[in-house]
């Protein structure tokens, strides 16, 4: 099996990419051990200066501290996700632990800002080896949660606000701003 790289506009967030199925219930973010039992994203965390995995479904991202050398943490990372589907496994992830809001429960102008958000962000997002996840609406603000390489990377307050911002400005004149939670 041959995993692929890709570099993240985070300097400290790599993509990786298996050819495979990661996820097949939705993306996720971790970022202690103790938050999961899935012994590869376990093993993933236990790397020197491995500081979390995002799972997409069909890429994992992991972060670094900015100390730390890609070279001293990718081979590991690939020979770790080799080894987890040479033993057979079709997934790395196969149920969701997060607690996803039920869209009946969002108002309309809720409905409509998620929406926008899965349809012409998030695969934007995804390319860079992140996520965007809806938090709230209230008083004109948008609050979102960036994940995977997203988190921490230096150009995600641009992205924030030129790209997410204007995007749902444009849409929802409700909208006036888009900060990350």
């Amino acid at each position: 099996m041959f995993v692929q790289t890709e570099i993240t506009p985070n300097p400290n967030a790599l993509k990786f990419l298996p050819g495979k199925i990661v996820s097949n219930c939705g993306s996720f973010e971790i970022t202690k051990k103790e938050e999961t039992n899935n012994d590869l994203v376990r093993s993933l965390l236990s790397i020197n200066g491995v500081t979390g995995i995002f799972l997409g479904t069909d890429f994992l991202s992991v972060n670094k501290e900015e100390n730390k050398n890609w070279e001293d943490i990718k081979h590991i990372v690939i020979s770790l996700i080799n080894e987890h589907y040479s033993g057979g496994k079709e997934f790395i992830i196969e149920k969701n632990n997060n607690e996803e809001k039920n869209d009946e429960n969002f108002a309309e102008i809720e409905k409509k800002i998620i929406k926008i958000l899965e349809t012409k962000i998030r695969p934007a997002v995804a390319r860079d080896g992140g996520d965007i996840k809806f938090k709230e609406f209230k008083n004109g603000v948008v609050k979102v949660e960036l994940q995977g390489s997203c988190s921490g990377c230096p150009s995600s307050t641009l992205t924030l606000k030129q790209g997410v911002q204007n995007l749902l400005c444009h849409y929802l004149p409700e909208v006036k701003e888009v900060v990350a939670e």
